[in-house]
């Protein structure tokens, strides 16, 4: 019997430190219908004691940190101080998404990467607004339509639940406005990985904002059609996405986006781990927006954790 089918055969341990919050919460919920898991939980008086998490990782297959960045790095180095006793992490923080070493957990970013996540001990998870502008980034970089140097905007909005505790809090006390921008200093911490798994050499324009709803994404990239090598046609963009994401069972290409009325709703795919990717345009002006939407605590945060999860485990 290999490894792989031995691991599957009796359940996988799993520790999330910081299961308490959005994401942590979200996790444990999905991985409650997944045969081949026990998660296992801390005492809450505990769940600040170092030396108490230590023991937890000591004795669990799979740790998912569920937490502020610093607090990842240190939950880290208590993993690294177990030496062969470490188990493998997933870290959903932004600490360590562009750290050497670490493998990115966006299993459909490019063909080999869902093979790298299931041999990675240190998996970073993707941060939602990320994964939505990769995908409709990367493939296009790669393949020359847009060039690694080219000025790029990135614009998103997002419900609420991704803001954070202080975020989320605000707008259920109903003391945030109805929508805002944000990161307006130009130093989002998405910024580093969106370009780095772009594939630009050139640092994006990110524009984020959120709106008075609970979760939901939308991630939009406007293009000069007539700026770019070639000159090429909304066709030719949805080729390319839809030849690299042909084989997903997650993310879907939109073909023929003109059926719809203009508008796109940002909640469509909320409580799913599905990314639809959209071209929109109109050739005449040689104007295009490509637009991804999916749920920011699903394929944006818990679900992908949960896909990288199996993956890392020999379950999917």
């Amino acid at each position: 019997m290999t490894a792989q089918a031995s691991q599957a055969t009796k359940a996988a341990t799993i520790f999330i430190d910081g299961e308490a919050g959005t994401t942590g919460l979200e996790i444990r919920e999905r991985l409650a219908g997944v045969h081949g898991i026990s998660v296992m939980s801390i005492d809450p008086d505990r769940r600040k004691d170092k030396s108490a998490r230590a023991e937890m990782m000591r004795n669990v297959d799979l740790t998912v940190l569920c937490l502020p960045d610093d607090a990842a790095r240190e939950a880290v180095a208590l993993a690294n101080d177990l030496g062969a006793d470490a188990p493998k992490i997933i870290d959903a923080s932004t600490a360590h998404r562009v750290a050497p070493g670490w493998v990115y957990g966006f299993a459909e970013m490019g063909p080999a990467q869902a093979d790298a996540i299931r041999n990675a001990t240190r998996v970073a998870n993707p941060g939602c607004y990320p994964t939505g502008g990769i995908a409709l980034i990367r493939p296009l970089v790669e393949t020359g339509i847009i060039p690694a140097d080219y000025p790029l905007t990135v614009n998103a909005v997002s419900g609420y639940s991704g803001g954070g505790r202080s975020m989320i809090e605000s707008y259920v006390a109903g003391t945030a406005p109805p929508f805002e921008l944000y990161g307006l200093g130009m130093e989002h911490k998405h910024v580093p990985e969106l370009q780095k798994y772009s594939g630009l050499t050139r640092r994006p324009i990110f524009v984020p904002s959120v709106a008075n709803y609970y979760k939901g994404m939308l991630v939009s990239v406007p293009l000069h059609l007539d700026t770019l090598p070639g000159k090429p046609s909304l066709r030719d963009i949805e080729h390319v996405l839809d030849e690299r994401y042909r084989s997903s069972e997650l993310v879907r290409v939109i073909p023929d986006p003109s059926a719809h009325t203009g508008r796109l709703d940002a909640e469509s795919l909320n409580d799913t781990d599905k990314l639809e990717l959209y071209v929109f345009g109109k050739p005449e002006l040689n104007q295009a927006v490509l637009v991804a939407r999916l749920d920011n605590l699903g394929k944006g945060a818990a679900g992908a954790a949960v896909q990288n999860i199996k993956l890392m485990l020999g379950l999917g």
